[in-house]
């Protein structure tokens, strides 16, 4: 007989969890509503260290947020991040698979409140019910992960555009909602803006990936250019190398000035929603500065002014 500790509050006592406790013989050990143990909010600020270091960027920007938005923001972005490192930390994809199918349970679970004892679950049920925030968003976000888990390279540009589109503008979707927008010009900037976000996460994670010989960059723009999976495996710095990082990286610029043509009708509201928006620009002049080597150490490193520069861009109201 195993033993499992749960608070005495309705919130953690999703009838799921208590099914699966009951089959598997699983004893409850009763603890007050405020056990410090079971505190969800103490468990999410334990784990920042994490999340600090998986997106740190996503971090500082809630922090940026409206404090009525904040904490909702934080969820959001621990949520993305959970299903994020899911591909890169099970050793197979049958379980992979299993945790995303978790996550599409646990969404179930909230928006019928009933969440289970799960720190970041719980986070997002408050999230959800403080800013009435659309499930399909979040669906979406798990189903495109999900569909990542092929582990393969994306065979063109457009189809990384898709998965950028259901990852980051979803989360960028859902984070207007926390902050009371709703405004079509704000939603066309969040589609672009999302879309450059997961280009310039592709380009940053490409020396990552390389060195565990796996690339993920679109074969399309490899092939027209002559460069192939090998090239980057090794970590080659030839012209047709960066000739693919160039093209690449074109495309997050573009799409960062479609956002921008909306500015004018984007309500000051939303502005906060878009700050990501300056770490890309730093990510994508960084790499002009080094010749689009995507594999120059200098792209490896944090820049520390990133958060004054995110002040000053909120202090502006601009993205």
């Amino acid at each position: 007989m195993c033993r499992g500790a749960a608070p005495s509050t309705g919130l953690h006592k999703a009838r799921s969890i208590k099914t699966w406790m009951s089959e598997f013989g699983v004893e409850e050990l009763d603890r007050p509503a405020q056990s410090p143990d079971l505190n969800p909010i103490e468990h999410l600020w334990d784990g920042l260290e994490r999340r600090l270091s998986r997106d740190y960027e996503g971090f500082v920007c809630s922090l940026l947020l409206p404090e009525a938005a904040r904490r909702s923001s934080l969820a959001l972005r621990a949520f993305n991040v959970e299903l994020a490192q899911v591909k890169d930390s099970v050793s197979q994809k049958t379980i992979g698979l299993m945790r995303m199918q978790f996550w599409k349970t646990v969404v179930e679970d909230i928006y019928r409140d009933d969440p289970p004892v799960q720190p970041v679950s719980v986070e997002l049920w408050r999230a959800v019910r403080k800013h009435t925030l659309t499930r399909r968003w979040l669906l979406k976000i798990i189903a495109e992960r999900e569909k990542d888990m092929e582990d393969r390279a994306y065979r063109n540009l457009q189809e990384l555009e898709t998965y950028a589109e259901n990852t980051q503008s979803s989360l960028l979707y859902l984070l207007l909602e926390t902050l009371g927008v709703k405004n079509v010009h704000a939603d066309h900037a969040a589609s672009h803006i999302g879309k450059a976000h997961g280009i310039v996460t592709c380009l940053r994670a490409t020396p990552y990936h390389s060195q565990r010989r796996k690339v993920y960059l679109p074969m399309d723009i490899c092939m027209l250019h002559g460069a192939s999976q090998e090239d980057f495996i090794r970590g080659s710095r030839e012209q047709n190398v960066r000739d693919v990082v160039y093209d690449i990286a074109s495309q997050a610029h573009i799409h960062l000035q479609h956002a921008r043509s909306f500015s004018k009708n984007v309500p000051d509201a939303a502005m906060p929603a878009f700050l990501h928006t300056v770490a890309i620009e730093d990510y994508l002049e960084r790499v002009r500065k080094v010749d689009f080597d995507v594999f120059h150490h200098s792209l490896q490193r944090r820049n520390p002014l990133l958060p004054i520069q995110l002040y000053f861009r909120s202090w502006k109201k601009t993205y």
